[in-house]
């Protein structure tokens, strides 16, 4: 359940979103390939689903197994709903917004966690897009707590994968983590840095983790949950 300040704003959240439909408005979004549906892993843990892109998906890995979703998911008994896609962003590489897109999917899971580690793609689209990120990282977030009262959220600073950093990785998780304080949501600060450096954590395509990269950043993400609680 979300922390005691956490469920604070997310009362004042829902109280404001409870006049509005919770389905998204449809926005503008770049032509892209939709996801593949994926089924929650078995067992009696809680279920905690992964909103994210390739770095969740785990692209580069030699196996789904070796992503760093399914790696601390599979240490805390938790059961994985992780239907992350290659090269998705709030704004990048959405065709549409609504009935069949990954939050809608999530909320139909109703899971217990919802980790949010949106945000590296849209920096490919900050010069065209500006602040439309911003509107639809919003629009995300109130879709998903507006239909999920109950999950605790986790929002994460959106990884990066190069040492050089443009300022909209700085803008993007400056607006991630001011949307995860408006919703009660909490936040893993620092994630854009946590392969920083690390040419040998670099899948051979030189834009993914490898099975190395995603062990570095499982346990980063492990050692954060562990401040949570979790």
């Amino acid at each position: 359940m979300p922390t005691t300040s956490a469920a604070g704003a997310r009362r004042a959240l829902l109280t404001t979103l409870a006049a509005i439909a919770t389905s998204a408005l449809v926005g503008c979004a770049m032509p892209g390939t939709a996801g593949s549906p994926a089924s929650p892993a078995d067992g009696d843990g809680p279920l905690v689903a992964f909103y994210g892109d390739s770095y969740t998906l785990g692209t580069g890995a030699s196996d789904p197994s070796k992503r760093w979703s399914s790696i601390i998911a599979g240490d805390r008994g938790w059961r994985e709903f992780n239907p992350s896609v290659n090269g998705l962003g709030y704004v990048r590489n959405r065709p549409f917004v609504g009935d069949g897109d990954l939050p809608s999917m999530i909320i139909e899971q109703k899971p217990d966690i919802v980790v949010v580690t949106m945000g590296l793609n849209d920096n490919f689209a900050y010069e065209r897009a500006g602040e439309e990120i911003r509107d639809a990282m919003i629009a995300d977030l109130d879709r998903l707590v507006a239909a999920l009262p109950d999950a605790r959220f986790i929002v994460v600073e959106p990884f990066w994968y190069t040492d050089e950093r443009p300022d909209s990785v700085e803008i993007i998780g400056g607006w991630q983590r001011e949307q995860a304080d408006r919703i009660g949501a909490e936040y893993i600060a620092g994630a854009s840095r946590w392969i920083e450096g690390q040419p040998d954590w670099m899948a051979i395509d030189g834009l993914h983790p490898n099975d190395e990269g995603y062990a570095a950043m499982a346990e980063r993400m492990d050692a954060e949950l562990e401040k949570l609680g979790l």
